[in-house]
């Protein structure tokens, strides 16, 4: 494409209409337009319970002009209904595409709202497996931590199109680029690309203000988030935090709170302690910079010590 064609779409984009979204259609699901035809919901800052419904991670959707694809769920079936409602608020195209970017069920137990649009459930190529063997008890935590109320209809939906290599799924007029990860936050992380605003969904490889879990790779997380430092895009869209941030400075609270963890369980082995001691003092630098550090950060020592011993 020429430089003229490239600024000219440029233009184009810029001065495209933004969809309107009425927010009485949906009961508590408010996404915000960030890009023209990218919505995205923030989740709270908080542990599943009956009063939230698991509504504790972003969740998102995109609208082409041949469809709509959401990018992850939310954490119950009733919030999802609630998303497909605001989705059906901003367009009657249909939902194609149900993407989720890793296994969590605060990302996926939203999935169940939107069989009925018989869309492809789209997941990394270790998706279904880890769904698949974490299924029962995934839904049995998820199920005490709601209430039952909360809870109801939610289930576990595997994908249907699994992504090894950089793939694109065609929405007319836009296309997505999902890229499968090495193991980071998971072994199941998929990043998602809107091509034509540049906008970047990293899912729960990028935390703010919640602190973030290790369920993966410490040091797998640490490395990519050294090459997604080195990427350009308009505007990134974290699995927990604000609507959307800008690289790299949306990476750097993170960097800082996963290599201090590193860096003091590496020094501890070194020295001979054991785990229980690690657990007491390891990454309590970062205590005061994230909510709910008291929840996540000994199981997050905890992992990092596991993997790190045998460094």
């Amino acid at each position: 494409m020429s430089r003229r064609n490239l600024f000219g779409a440029a233009l184009a984009l810029a001065a495209a209409p933004l969809l309107r979204y009425d927010p009485a259609q949906a009961a508590s699901v408010d996404p915000s337009e960030v890009a023209p035809g990218i919505f995205v919901h923030q989740g709270r800052y908080e542990v599943q319970s009956p009063d939230n419904r698991g509504d504790i991670a972003n969740a998102s959707f995109v609208v082409g002009s041949d469809g709509v694809a959401v990018i992850d769920t939310s954490g119950s079936a009733k919030m999802g209904a609630e998303l497909r409602e605001a989705i059906r608020a901003v367009t009657d195209k249909p939902i194609k595409y149900v993407i989720n970017t890793h296994m969590h069920p605060d990302h996926v137990l939203g999935n169940a709202a939107f069989s009925q649009d018989e869309p492809e459930f789209v997941g990394h190529y270790k998706l279904a497996r880890a769904l698949g063997t974490r299924k029962e008890s995934y839904l049995a935590a998820n199920e005490q931590m709601l209430g039952p109320e909360a809870f109801e209809g939610s289930e576990i939906i595997l994908p249907t199109r699994l992504i090894k290599e950089p793939t694109t799924l065609d929405l007319g007029d836009r296309e997505l680029l999902l890229e499968p990860q090495a193991t980071a936050h998971t072994d199941n992380d998929l990043i998602v690309t809107d091509t034509k605003t540049d906008t970047l969904f990293l899912g729960d490889l990028l935390f703010s203000v919640h602190v973030p879990t290790i369920d993966g790779s410490i040091k797998g997380w640490l490395a990519l988030l050294d090459e997604i430092g080195k990427r350009n895009a308009a505007r990134v869209v974290p699995g927990h935090g604000p609507k959307t941030m800008e690289l790299p400075q949306a990476l750097v609270p993170e960097q800082r709170y996963l290599t201090a963890i590193a860096d003091d369980v590496r020094r501890q082995i070194a020295e001979g302690k054991t785990l229980s001691e690690a657990t007491k003092t390891a990454g309590f630098s970062e205590k005061d910079a994230w909510k709910l550090f008291g929840q996540y950060h000994v199981r997050n020592v905890t992992a990092a010590f596991a993997e790190l011993e045998w460094d």
